[in-house]
Order: structure tokens, then C-alpha cells, then sequence
């Protein structure tokens, strides 16, 4: 078993910037990919970025890509997501998840068996 506990969500104005952390407990964090996505309101939750158990290769959603960065410590048993240059249609729940599966298909919710319980960002215009 994993625990996962997001933080670091908050209100920034467009153009802001947030650093969310992804907490990780139980089983080595290591082993195991990671992912955040995210779900505004009255939408389906969509991937937003991926990385593998080395942190040596990751992905990207379109509408994120250049502007967001993941990125993990698993001396700390720790992800995160550099959101740089935000903008009002990044208003949403992000979740961070992760699995032992080390060649997921990222951007499926059902390829991940842990996941946290979400952190709110809203960036006003």
C-alpha cells in the first residue's frame, strides 16, 4: 500500500506560478511511476504529466507542455509539479497518483492504483 497526500495548491493570479508536492508513505516510492491529474469543475479528469520510477522520462499533456514541469525525490519520497506561466483554464483538483506498473499508459486513470486526495488551484484573472 501507498499513501499519497498533495499540498502546495492555493490561488495565484494568471501568470503565477505554484509548486505542488506529492507526499508518498508505505511501500518504497521508488518502484513505482507517478502522475498528476487534474479535474476542473464539471469536466473528467485528464492527465496532466507523468514520470517514470527514475524520474529519467516523462510526459506531458499538450495544454501543459513547456509551461509545467514533474519532477521526484525518492530520497524523499517525494513528487512535484512546477506549474509556471498559469492560466485561468488550469483552475482545478489535482491529484497526484502512482503504480508499480512501469510502462503505464499514462494518461488512463485506471492504470493507477494510488492516489491522493487533491489539492485545489484556482488562478484568477
Amino acid at each position: 500500500q501507498v499513501q499519497l497526500v498533495e499540498s502546495g495548491g492555493g490561488l495565484v493570479q494568471a501568470g503565477g506560478s505554484l509548486r505542488l508536492s506529492c507526499a508518498a508513505s508505505g511501500r518504497t516510492f521508488s518502484w513505482y511511476v507517478m502522475a498528476w491529474f487534474r479535474q476542473a469543475p464539471g469536466k473528467e479528469r485528464e492527465f496532466v504529466a507523468g514520470i517514470t520510477w527514475s524520474g529519467g522520462t516523462t510526459y506531458y499533456a499538450d495544454s501543459v507542455k513547456g509551461r509545467f514541469t514533474i519532477s521526484r525525490d525518492n530520497a524523499k519520497n517525494t513528487g512535484y509539479l512546477q506549474m509556471n506561466s498559469l492560466k485561468p483554464e488550469d483552475t482545478a483538483i489535482y491529484y497526484c497518483a502512482t503504480d508499480t506498473n512501469r510502462a503505464p499508459r499514462w494518461s488512463l486513470e485506471a492504470e493507477y492504483d494510488y492516489w491522493g486526495q487533491g489539492t485545489q488551484v484556482t488562478v484568477s484573472s
